[in-house]
């Protein structure tokens, strides 16, 4: 493809206008419609399984499909210049293989497939985490069909899923008032918002495809194309969430148990919980792996971050530590 957008043949839309996604009534799906509609730019089309009862949020057309039959999913994806992939971590792999395929014989140019986490590039991490390789392959599957470019969201864990969701990871237990620190708890880390998620990918999607000309250094899609984007809400570690916890919850440390565990070890613990089949080894080897010493989960000094690029504003911790706290103590996490 030529480079510009003035070298483009008549007809050539230099703007994403319909997008699919899958997962638009998930945890983080929910967010990323939610700002894709108030952007405005675009028309957005929910994949949904047949049968399925989860409500689409209005504005948004509902295209049911049948993952065994995968011309039901080619039908529904064709005409979309853009398809989203948001799913649970446990689902299916070929689920989203089959809609990877199914984009490509549609004609999709974009895909953004179910990266949502840390930093794909970092081959050391994804091997320890169990699922780089996976999502490699998914990856790799993109380019090789040829008919799409892919963009990985690299947005770190969602601040406020983990720091409600439980001991296994980011270490508080709010009903007993405990904290445990992995090492001394001063690793930092990128964790992002589920907003802040939802405007980065509609942020994305609202830039130009390619430059208009040769002079025209405005962002666009075309600088990430088969790239990650990194984004990031908050640069902490363990010790600055709990000084913000204890300024919500109005408490003091002394109020709360708090203990230390080694990393290393906490991490191979998780992966001997997982060989039994509870999977809650496996958020605790993936979070404990990323408070590692070597700091895989601070993009912003490894990557750099594209905030300023997609015009992401700043947040408030303590907001969003509130938000936390409140999904765990309404029992949220036990229903999802």
């Amino acid at each position: 493809m030529a480079q510009y957008a003035s070298q483009q043949p008549q007809g050539f839309k230099n703007q994403i206008e319909k997008i699919a996604i899958v997962g638009a009534g998930g945890q983080c799906g929910k967010f990323i419609v939610e700002y894709l509609l108030k952007n405005g730019k675009h028309t957005i089309t929910a994949i949904t399984r047949e049968g399925s009862t989860n409500k689409i949020p209005d504005g948004v057309i509902a295209k049911p499909v049948d993952y065994s039959n995968p011309s039901t999913l080619v039908e529904a994806l064709k005409g979309h210049d853009a398809l989203v992939i948001t799913m649970s971590v446990t689902a299916l792999p070929d689920q989203q293989t089959k809609l990877i395929d199914a984009a490509a014989e549609a004609g999709i140019p974009w895909i953004l497939p179910n990266e949502f986490g840390g930093d794909g590039n970092n081959e050391e991490y994804g091997k320890d985490i169990m699922i780089g390789a996976q999502k490699r392959v998914f990856r790799n599957q993109i380019e090789k069909l040829g008919k799409s470019s892919w963009i990985g969201v690299a947005c770190g864990f969602w601040y406020e899923y983990s720091l409600g969701a439980g001991p296994w990871t980011y270490g508080f237990d709010f009903a007993n008032k405990e904290v445990t620190f992995f090492d001394e708890g001063t690793v930092r880390l990128n964790t992002s918002t589920w907003p802040q998620t939802g405007r980065a990918v509609a942020n994305l999607l609202g830039l130009k495809v390619l430059p208009d000309n040769e002079n025209d250094k405005s962002p666009c899609l075309a600088i990430y194309r088969n790239k990650f984007v990194y984004v990031s809400s908050f640069t902490l570690n363990q010790k600055e969430m709990f000084e913000s916890v204890l300024r919500v919850t109005g408490t003091k440390e002394s109020e709360w148990k708090i203990s230390h565990e080694n990393v290393q070890e906490r991490y191979q613990a998780g992966v001997e919980l997982l060989k039994t089949g509870n999977r809650i080894g496996f958020g605790k080897l993936l979070y404990s792996r990323t408070f590692y010493p070597d700091e895989p989960g601070l993009t912003e000094k490894t990557r750099g971050l594209d905030n300023e690029v997609l015009g992401l504003p700043k947040e408030e911790l303590d907001e969003f530590t509130k938000e936390g706290i409140r999904l765990s103590e309404s029992g949220y996490f036990s229903r999802h």
